[in-house]
């Protein structure tokens, strides 16, 4: 007898009825948040069964509420990756009548259609991060995790090299703060870096791309104080692919700081991210080569 099994790609048009539960809505609101999500994350991020949890992912997506991004395809035949999901349109129509959330005139299933394999992953990377420390942070009852009001922070600082003036723009992969529950009014600001190690370290002028030049911006916008009305006390993260590149990138800063190196700067590689190692936990390498952690 032949098994029936539904297109994971497409959607069928006689699913079954289905009633949005509270879980449901959590999961929408995540998937919303982080852009995209695996599946993997989204049950670490609303708990309960693992069986039942992808049982409402398959719903979900069948009914328009989530979509199944296309650039995953190839990963998804090898077997080798969870199966990721962005917002839906349904799901953006959702967060808009029922919970208020803004939205701007963006044809969502046309963005994920169009999602590139580089940018869809460079996305996930930069979710693993942030799922890991949200829960570390519903550990522990002395962190609160804050998020930036702003969907997409960015700004331009002028960096001087010899006789040249450079007018660079930073755009941070995520922002968010810390701050200590037993002190209110201390707030940390993180601005985090995903890089996957597809980006130069160095480049000989700063015309062209390279990490080492967005590293530079970053400091020259610490030293400048360019943004030190809204981010007072700010740190750079920067999470890469190995314990070699997390050194280069460190030697990189430390050549245009007079090789003293900065605390404002904590780098790790991805590796370093397991299910034994708590988010608030994790020992970073800052830019003196010093290991410390994202509550010190």
């Amino acid at each position: 007898m032949r098994v029936f099994r539904s297109p994971r790609f497409k959607r069928i048009p006689s699913a079954p009825p289905l009633q949005l539960t509270d879980r449901d809505t959590r999961i929408i609101q995540h998937v919303h948040r982080h852009r995209f999500l695996r599946s993997t994350q989204i049950v670490k991020l609303v708990g309960g069964s693992k069986q039942q949890v992808l049982r409402r992912l398959h719903r979900l997506f069948h009914h328009g509420y989530l979509d199944r991004p296309r650039a995953q395809i190839e990963h998804y035949r090898n077997g080798s990756q969870a199966m990721v999901y962005g917002i839906g349109h349904r799901g953006v129509k959702f967060l808009e009548q029922w919970l208020a959330v803004p939205q701007r005139k963006v044809d969502w299933s046309a963005k994920n259609r169009n999602a590139t394999r580089f940018f869809l992953e460079h996305t996930l990377a930069v979710a693993e991060f942030m799922v890991a420390l949200e829960i570390a942070c519903r550990e522990r009852n002395d962190i609160e995790l804050l998020t930036h009001s702003e969907e997409l922070l960015k700004w331009n600082v002028e960096v001087r090299r010899g006789s040249q003036v450079h007018s660079i723009g930073v755009i941070p992969d995520r922002v968010f703060g810390l701050r200590g529950k037993s002190k209110p009014a201390e707030v940390v600001w993180y601005f985090l870096e995903a890089d996957r190690a597809t980006m130069p370290v160095e480049r000989h002028s700063l015309k062209q791309t390279s990490f080492a030049r967005k590293l530079l911006a970053y400091h020259e916008t610490w030293r400048q104080g360019v943004l030190k009305n809204s981010f007072p006390r700010f740190r750079v993260l920067t999470v890469t692919t190995t314990p070699a590149r997390v050194q280069h990138l460190i030697e990189a800063h430390q050549r245009f700081n007079q090789g003293k190196g900065s605390g404002v700067f904590l780098f790790t590689h991805k590796d370093a991210f397991t299910d034994k190692t708590r988010a608030l936990d994790l020992p970073w390498l800052n830019g003196r080569g010093e290991s410390v952690t994202l509550t010190e």
